[in-house]
């Protein structure tokens, strides 16, 4: 294995290769930073470009993109709370009120570190065991897809930190959003009203600008005779921004973030959007301050960063293993190697030995460019605080609807950005917690179409989701969450209730 790693760097060790991975990493951090773009995007728009090239080469700016993508919008989300990428959600709870402190370059030190780290692991777990974490995903079937979905949903119980009515509600929301469109296997129209633009539902990325980035943007303007405190600029940073022990008391919760991380990235299609989601709740749930979370701690950051880059090495597994992308940015890079007559599965590793480990240097290599790039700018990225807010915020607002617009070119896509995002401001006004709906989002389509398939498989049964003992598991762990939360929430009401006795 050491001699095909040492032939994978043999073969990128050109100018060619390098620069490429270079400018992929540059340009895939300013589309992941910018709110609206996205790493699929920046592979999407480059894709054209790789035709000519060699395989080995288009894969290096690809991957460059794709890491690059998904580090770089801890940027936006730590400055601006808005998430460049769906991956960067969990990041804002803690990275943006932490600069908010006036510790911009902590919150991004912290941020950069960990997702350097994130990708070594997620990198290193690809190298290594590859094959037989591939095995395992293998086995799932319907039914373990479904009961990990549930299992999934389940965990917004403990993303809600006021009322649970409220939170189950916001669930609610995003699972009915989720519906909208084309149902699966049979592809009935629903809750479309006879608007054909509806039949197609609504992107993720559409939903996710409104929600987080138009919603800000509105609150900036109710909020423009303010007065607010000033947060330093001109800071000083030494290192990474963080001591030493801070960093040791991360190692716990940064490895359980990563092998979330990497955990979600090997089963095919739920990608980062989710694991950096579940690593902030199981770093919540594992902290003995859990309060704090959401005030600006680091340890959201570390969780939230390690997981989501930590699923790209995750993602690569099954592309590479058995043919199935990840996630959308892997479906894409699926797209890189057909089109040079490569098939990703098995026998790649027998017959393109070289070019996979080659994949294994370019991400090894593009990682450390994403730090060197993303650590030198450090200062230039805390700057854009700096910037009124009456300047900036129009100009996120074009830079959403574009991206909304160039996602599929159609208007529909920006009138459902203003409308999510006078949603997500009237929730927010309401004290309804957001993270839940994009939780319900995410995972409904996924938690239906299993639960359809598993049926059809199983002529109407449901005994199966509970014999399969992955699933089972998955069920049981479900249900035992369930029923801590309504426990927590009863002690709670009757600590409440007491309270105004006394």
């Amino acid at each position: 294995m050491f001699h095909l790693i040492l032939t994978g760097f043999t073969e990128i060790l050109n100018p060619q290769c390098l620069l490429l991975i270079a400018a992929g990493v540059l340009l895939g951090i300013v589309f992941g930073s910018i709110p609206g773009l996205s790493a699929t995007m920046a592979i999407a728009l480059c894709l054209p470009m790789t035709y000519g090239l060699e395989p080995i080469s288009g894969m290096a700016l690809l991957i460059g993109l794709y890491i690059g993508g998904v580090s770089g919008g801890l940027v936006a989300a730590i400055l601006l709370r808005i998430p460049g990428t769906p991956s960067s959600v969990a990041t804002c709870f803690d990275g943006y009120p932490l600069a908010a402190k006036g510790q911009a370059g902590k919150a991004l030190g912290v941020g950069i570190f960990f997702s350097f780290l994130g990708t070594i692991f997620g990198i290193l777990v690809l190298m290594c065991v590859s094959p037989v974490l591939a095995k395992i995903a293998l086995k799932f079937s319907f039914y373990e897809y479904f009961a990990v979905g549930v299992f999934s949903m389940t965990m917004m119980a403990s993303l809600i930190s006021g009322s649970v009515v409220k939170g189950l509600a916001s669930g609610a929301i995003g699972l009915l959003f989720a519906m909208v469109g084309a149902a699966p296997i049979d592809g009935l129209p629903r809750l479309t009203f006879g608007v054909h633009a509806l039949d197609g539902g609504f992107d993720i990325l559409p939903v996710l600008i409104g929600l987080f980035a138009i919603s800000e943007i509105i609150k900036a303007a109710r909020e423009r005779n303010a007065q607010k405190a000033s947060v330093t600029q001109d800071f000083k940073i030494k290192g990474f921004g963080f001591t030493l022990q801070e960093s040791r008391g991360q190692i716990g919760n940064f490895l359980r973030s990563a092998v979330i991380g990497t955990g979600i990235g090997i089963l095919p299609g739920i990608g980062g959007g989710t694991s950096n989601i579940l690593a902030y709740t199981a770093a919540k749930n594992a902290s003995k301050t859990p309060e704090k979370f959401g005030t600006g701690v680091i340890d959201g950051i570390v969780a939230s960063e390690a997981a989501n880059n930590a699923t790209v090495g995750g993602a690569l597994v099954p592309l590479l293993c058995l043919g199935i992308p990840g996630d959308t940015a892997t479906a894409l890079l699926l797209g890189g190697l057909t089109i040079h007559g490569l098939n990703p599965g098995p026998l790649l590793f027998d017959t393109e030995a070289e070019l996979v480990y080659g994949i294994f240097a370019i991400c090894l290599v593009a990682n450390l460019c994403m730090l060197l790039m993303e650590y030198g700018g450090i200062k230039l990225f805390a700057r854009v605080l700096s910037i009124p807010k009456h300047i900036l915020m129009p100009i996120i607002l074009v830079l959403c609807v574009v991206g909304a617009y160039g996602l599929n070119n159609r208007l529909f896509d920006v009138w459902a950005v203003l409308v999510f995002g006078l949603l997500a401001y009237v929730l927010e006004k309401f004290s309804f917690p957001l993270t839940p709906i994009i939780l319900g989002f995410i995972l409904g389509p996924m938690i239906e179409t299993n639960l359809r398939r598993g049926l059809i498989a199983s002529q109407g049964s449901y005994l199966p989701f509970l014999t399969s003992p992955i699933s089972a598991v998955f069920l049981g762990v479900s249900l035992l969450v369930i029923v801590l939360a309504v426990r927590k929430e009863l002690r709670l009401s009757k600590k409440a209730e007491s309270e105004e006795g006394v």
